[in-house]
């Protein structure tokens, strides 16, 4: 799964996400997924979700749950 689809993710998720900051690099940052922020079933760059930290990025991997 690339995180493209809303349907594959959901709050509790652990993903790699790429934050805005770190597009030009590709840069992946890790963390458990709290909230989906895009509305769209799909977006082409990835679903961009908010982390438990409060940090912002588009998915590009789908690691797994977290006890949830």
């Amino acid at each position: 799964m690339d995180g493209t689809r809303r349907s594959d993710i959901r709050p509790g998720l652990e993903v790699g996400i790429v934050q805005k900051a770190d597009q030009r690099t590709g840069r992946i940052t890790r963390g458990v997924v709290k909230d989906l922020l895009t509305k769209s079933p799909t977006h082409p760059h990835g679903i961009k979700v908010r982390l438990e930290d409060g940090r912002v990025g588009r998915v590009k991997e789908i690691s797994g749950a977290t006890g949830v």
